[in-house]
């Protein structure tokens, strides 16, 4: 396999597998691999009608590959080196793979697992499993006048200054996983326009945005937020954004995935706070 550069300019062709993959990872969105490819240094190779994306740091791997999986595995993962370490495999992926060599080394992966919510669930926050992120988004309504705006290009630099600031409270330059966050978002933020799958929100207070969130719809209907940023002095600021988002820009759509917790304690309880639905779990393989 060849493997080059990941550039805005392979988005069609990138698009054109992703559609037709099986099951879709957060993971996998165009802007998720571009935006990160930088961090670790991603590189992507398309064979056998199959996008393969190679990280090299911080060590070299390979992620599951995007497109059609009704494949003969024997023969197309033999083109990987021998002790290849393959990361990211959506479940029903790792279940083909174990079929065709039943004598895989693959294993579950649970801090990349995908945690899945109903959207409806988010945006009415019934019963006394939501009441906690119920109050918190009642007091944030009483007690600042906001403005729900949606994200766009005039937009970006009110959210970026909002990233700084938040980078400060958090004291990113101290968090190797944070700044590289910050580069992430930095780099999404800086080609907007480019990106055409991204959407998202901000709610301003006066003329300050206190958070943002960004997003986009994967090709299975289900909505992904990579992004989802807010000012501490606000109370109940993440459950406002949360649910006004999904409220005002996604209320059509039934599964919302907010991405994996990293083994990172805190995400975990957060996104555990907020009741999933379901996991989509993900495996690593060694070849």
């Amino acid at each position: 396999m060849v493997f080059r550069t990941i550039t805005l300019d392979i988005q069609q062709e990138f698009n054109k597998l992703l559609k037709i993959t099986p099951q879709i990872a957060s993971d996998f969105s165009f802007a998720n691999v571009y935006g990160w490819a930088e961090e670790y240094k991603l590189e992507i190779a398309f064979n056998d009608d199959l996008a393969w994306i190679k990280q090299n740091q911080p060590e070299v791997a390979y992620w599951a590959p995007l497109g059609n999986w009704d494949k003969d595995w024997v023969r197309i993962l033999g083109k990987l080196p021998r002790g290849s370490k393959i990361l990211r495999i959506p479940e029903n992926l790792a279940h083909i793979w174990k079929d065709q060599i039943p004598d895989m080394d693959i294993f579950s992966d649970r801090d990349h697992w995908d945690y899945l919510y109903s959207v409806h669930e988010l945006i009415h926050l019934k019963g006394n499993r939501f009441h906690k992120k119920k109050n918190l988004y009642n007091q944030f309504v009483k007690n600042y006048e906001y403005r729900y705006v949606e994200l766009e290009k005039k937009y970006i630099e009110k959210a970026l200054a909002l990233q700084a600031d938040w980078c400060l409270w958090k004291e990113c330059d101290d968090s190797g996983a944070l700044e590289a966050e910050n580069h992430v978002i930095v780099r999404v933020f800086s080609k907007w326009d480019e990106l055409p799958g991204l959407f998202g929100a901000g709610l301003m207070v006066k003329e300050e945005m206190v958070a943002y969130t960004v997003a986009e719809v994967l090709p299975d209907n289900t909505l992904v937020i990579h992004f989802e940023k807010g000012c501490p002095g606000y109370k109940g600021v993440y459950q406002a954004i949360n649910k006004l988002f999904l409220e005002n820009s996604a209320s059509h759509l039934e599964t919302v995935n907010r991405e994996q917790d990293l083994g990172d304690k805190g995400l975990k309880k957060a996104k555990e706070s907020y009741n999933p639905v379901d996991y989509l779990k993900k495996y690593t393989a060694r070849l």
